[in-house]
């Protein structure tokens, strides 16, 4: 007589079924699977609010910049060769208006003698940092500026004793709306509030200046006509050429004297520099990352010495090696993966609140959010492969003997 042994062949494991394994591992010890997703959820959210913080803003300065526009540019008097401030001529915003490809041509002068106060009570050395500018009634349109309060300086009131205020101006001087009974002390002249302009990012140094039509500047305050900014607007495709030449246009006498530069490159330099910083926090946000990895790794570690009996009693109801590892593994990659999603959802949520304090569009880029997720799987994968190898060695009879 013959004996034949048949061995059976172990069950396969659905995927179903690895999660339903995995995922009764996990609720045996709920608060400890919490605590080591919430290490995952942090870094994952640190990580995914600066991405979406830093796009948010990126979005933000191209809504700006595609409500401005790119092509304005400024002209302002440089240095002589003896270090001396220069000076623009007189004439140089009708010689800057006759460039074929400009569009618009504005400017202000500084009138140095004069300081801006809310009484005249006030010590002269408490100015506030507060400039008067003479101002061209076509400033407004050229800058793209608005008025928050009261109207823009006209050919009738450019004559006269009445000023608009930028908006820091108004809020050194504690005025919240122009009125014909608000009234500043300018250069020992008394001038009435008819403006108060919104903030203007093309064109910051009005926010922090007093603004006087060019007249009014000349009869009452002894203006000397010098525009100390020229403001120009150029057809986009000739932004360029026209930078090239407006130094030589303003000043043909001597065109190294001029500064020309573009505001809207000043705007992508500060965003240039916050995403220098944005690379700063990410690495913060990995090392957070990395540190919930160790705490899940430390947790599939303890699971598997708190679980030998569980092994050996799998292993000898015929689990294969294989098995166990995979449970293992899916423990950790599920406890992961639930990090990351949380996090994910708490990163969204933070810069969705940052986002409508600064009054920003919220927007999370999906390689973001889809690039946290891989990165908890990769963790999980990482901090779950030791713990699941050594689960996966242990033999039944000593797992069994195991208290």
């Amino acid at each position: 007589m013959t004996t034949m042994t048949h061995r059976l062949a172990p069950a396969r494991m659905r995927a179903s079924d690895v999660l339903m394994v995995g995922a009764a591992g996990l609720r045996t010890r709920p608060m400890r699977a919490f605590l080591s997703a919430l290490g995952i959820a942090i870094g994952i959210a640190a990580m995914v609010a600066v991405v979406g913080v830093s796009t948010s803003s990126r979005a933000d300065l191209q809504e700006t910049l595609d409500r401005l526009g790119t092509n304005l540019l400024t002209a302002g008097p440089g240095n002589d060769i003896f270090g001396d401030a220069a000076t623009l001529p007189d004439e140089s915003v009708e010689m800057i208006r006759r460039i074929g490809p400009v569009t618009a041509v504005s400017a202000v002068g500084k009138v140095p003698d004069a300081k801006v106060y809310r009484s005249d009570r006030i010590p002269e050395v408490e100015t506030n940092g507060l400039l008067c500018l003479a101002a061209r009634v076509d400033l407004l349109s050229t800058v793209s500026a608005t008025v928050a309060s009261g109207t823009w300086l006209n050919e009738a009131t450019a004559k006269y004793p009445a000023v608009v205020l930028g908006s820091a101006a108004a809020d050194r001087l504690g005025i919240g709306a122009a009125g014909q009974d608000v009234q500043v002390y300018i250069g020992g002249e008394w001038f009435t509030v008819i403006g108060v302009l919104d903030p203007t990012p093309l064109a910051p140094e009005l926010d922090s200046a007093a603004l006087i039509g060019w007249g009014a500047a000349e009869s009452y305050l002894d203006f000397d006509s010098h525009p100390t900014t020229v403001y120009t607007r150029a057809e986009e495709e000739h932004v360029t050429a026209v930078r090239d030449v407006l130094a030589a246009t303003a000043n043909p006498e001597a065109p190294s004297e001029v500064d020309v530069s573009r505001p809207s490159d000043a705007l992508e330099a500060k965003q240039a520099a916050d995403r220098a910083f944005t690379g700063l926090l990410l690495g913060l946000g990995a090392v957070a990352l990395l540190v919930g990895g160790v705490g899940v790794a430390n947790t599939m570690v303890i699971s598997v010495l708190e679980r030998r009996a569980e092994i050996g009693l799998r292993r000898s109801l015929g689990a294969t090696r294989g098995q166990v590892r995979v449970q293992f593994l899916s423990e950790s990659l599920l406890l992961s993966a639930l990090g990351g999603a949380g996090g994910v959802v708490l990163g969204t949520a933070v810069t969705a609140i940052y986002a409508a304090t600064q009054d920003w569009p919220a927007v999370v880029p999906p390689w973001a959010a889809a690039g946290g997720i891989g990165a908890t799987l990769v963790i999980g994968a990482a901090a779950g492969l030791y713990p699941a190898i050594r689960a996966a060695r242990l033999p039944p009879t000593e797992a069994l003997a195991t208290p």
